[in-house]
């Protein structure tokens, strides 16, 4: 097992692909944060705006706006500045082609060496890191790395928008099933970014009595998992798909 932040020395950019506003908070932000701090540029592309979140009366209508700030307060924890949104209605995300499309224009866009979404599969083991629309990005972002943003031929007007084909080098998804994961990151030197990523998300988690106890009882327990105890990690299955 590697426990090096890096897969790949090669990597420069890299684009993380989730659901909703705070989904890379919870699974990725330390690794964003060391990937950052070793001059990889990141960029964000969140499918949804988080519309059906939150856990008060805050009325319906504020919510996007309320969720997609506290996505970017918590991107600039980590020292991201480039987040996009797709718009999608929370709750509702399908793997069809129009999201396989977006996701491979982004993909184009931004041209990057690694992806991090979500994993298409069921974790049985966790189930709420299994929500519907995590499966349906994780699996769009499979199909737009795999076959969509490298062929020329896939969704012809992207090449219209002077967009050309991409290979991404390296997909890693986060909330997989135990079995599957084969790369653990030590985050202990950036847990407190990661710790200020989740805490901006204001209308998830500051109803939680413990934020900070929660998560870093859950990264030790990943850590002493892949071989660090006494260390805090983050846990992928990363997949080379050049």
């Amino acid at each position: 097992m590697t426990t090096s932040p890096e897969a790949s020395t090669a990597a420069r950019r890299a684009l993380v692909v989730t659901a909703h506003p705070d989904d890379v908070d919870f699974g990725s932000a330390g690794t964003i944060a060391s990937w950052v701090a070793d001059g990889v540029q990141v960029t964000y592309c969140v499918c949804t705006a988080g519309d059906a979140g939150g856990f008060d009366d805050t009325p319906r209508a504020d919510m996007p706006r309320i969720r997609q700030d506290e996505q970017r307060s918590a991107a600039a924890a980590v020292g991201v500045t480039d987040v996009q949104f797709l718009g999608y209605e929370d709750g509702r995300v399908t793997a069809n082609l129009q999201l396989r499309r977006d996701i491979t224009r982004v993909i184009r866009q931004v041209r990057p060496h690694r992806v991090i979404s979500h994993s298409p599969e069921i974790n049985w083991a966790h189930l709420p890191t299994s929500h519907p629309d995590h499966r349906a990005v994780g699996e769009a972002t499979l199909a737009a790395i795999y076959p969509d943003a490298r062929n020329g031929f896939a969704h012809p007007e992207l090449l219209q928008e002077g967009l050309q084909p991409w290979t991404v080098s390296e997909l890693w998804m986060s909330e997989s099933p135990e079995e599957r994961i084969n790369h653990a990151v030590d985050i202990t030197d950036f847990f407190d970014a990661k710790l200020a990523a989740l805490s901006a998300h204001r209308s998830q988690t500051e109803h939680l009595d413990d934020l900070q106890g929660m998560i870093r009882r859950h990264l030790a327990r990943t850590a002493e998992r892949h071989g660090m105890a006494g260390r805090l990690a983050e846990a992928f299955h990363v997949v080379d798909t050049s």
